[in-house]
């Protein structure tokens, strides 16, 4: 049976059949909002406060066509939050389970191609150091960011002929990093 702050809503409700939606949902929220927030929880749902949001959003437009006063507005309401909680499981049973990575939970034995890769060539962010800085933001806005001669032009505040000139003298100056390294490794 409803307490007496609910019999008091009750009255309120009856009295207002009909009449406007505002107050007979405003009845109903601050009856059951707290109870379908605590069935959400009981039954697992992940963010019970939000689906009770949403089993009111629900329940508004139907407020027109309702009948039995408050007590059929609970029972709406909580057919409401059961069809949300079903939805839930539902959602939960299609949904791939996820586990985090733990690197001390990896037992292979040789390094990827990435790793190996890496570590010959040192990323191509270390390949770029040994450069002087015009020739790396040329070789990066080029290269990386796959832009033209001439939008690196604009970019650089310099002529098309020079950003060429950069450019070439930018990659023969890294293959020549890029030979002295591999000659350093394989020494």
């Amino acid at each position: 049976m409803l307490d007496t702050l609910a019999h008091a809503e009750t009255e309120e409700f009856e009295n207002t059949a009909g009449a406007d939606p505002a107050v007979l949902f405003a009845a109903a929220y601050r009856s059951f909002a707290g109870p379908v927030q605590g069935y959400l929880t009981a039954r697992g749902v992940d963010d019970p406060e939000a689906v009770t949001q949403d089993v009111f959003l629900a329940f508004y437009p139907r407020i027109e066509s309702l009948t039995g006063g408050l007590q059929g507005a609970k029972s709406l309401i909580f057919s409401i939050a059961h069809a949300r909680m079903v939805d839930h499981y539902r959602r939960l049973e299609r949904r791939p389970l996820l586990t985090p990575y733990d690197p001390h939970d990896d037992a292979r034995t040789s390094p990827s191609a990435e790793d190996h890769a890496v570590e010959l060539t040192g990323g191509a962010a270390a390949m770029l150091e040994g450069l002087a800085d015009e020739h790396q933001e040329v070789l990066a806005l080029r290269i990386v960011a796959d832009l033209s001669i001439e939008q690196v032009a604009a970019i650089m505040g310099k002529s098309a002929g020079a950003i060429k000139q950069l450019q070439r003298r930018a990659l023969q100056n890294l293959k020549a990093q890029t030979l002295k390294r591999n000659q350093a490794n394989h020494e």
